[in-house]
């Protein structure tokens, strides 16, 4: 599965990095602490967090994750933005709660 059919599938917000929305999916992971991810997250993966700081695309550059997802309509600042653009890792976002999302995210890509 694509960024892009997870976008449609989930009516997801693609807020930045839209060129990276071609990118596969290969599983998901959910945490809020930075080092968990660093330490834990597995490239082509799917983030969801509540994150919305420039570190955050950090880690997803590091890792190579697939896209980040955040929860509950939160919206990244601007340099995070400009560098999920300059990364192509896009970020989207959606009202729905961690819970809500993962359990849909689960039942796409398993």
């Amino acid at each position: 599965m694509t960024v892009q059919e997870l976008v449609n599938k989930l009516n997801l917000k693609v807020v930045s990095g839209s060129e990276g929305l071609g990118r596969e999916i290969d599983g998901c992971y959910v945490s809020d602490l930075l080092s968990d991810v660093m330490g834990n997250a597995d490239a082509d993966n799917v983030w969801v967090t509540l994150q919305t700081h420039k570190n955050v695309m950090a880690i997803s550059s590091l890792k190579e994750l697939a896209c980040v997802v955040l929860v509950k309509g939160l919206m990244p600042s601007a340099e995070t933005m400009a560098q999920s653009d300059a990364e192509a890792i896009p970020i989207l976002s959606t009202t729905m709660e961690t819970f809500e999302v993962v359990g849909k995210i689960y039942n796409l890509i398993v």
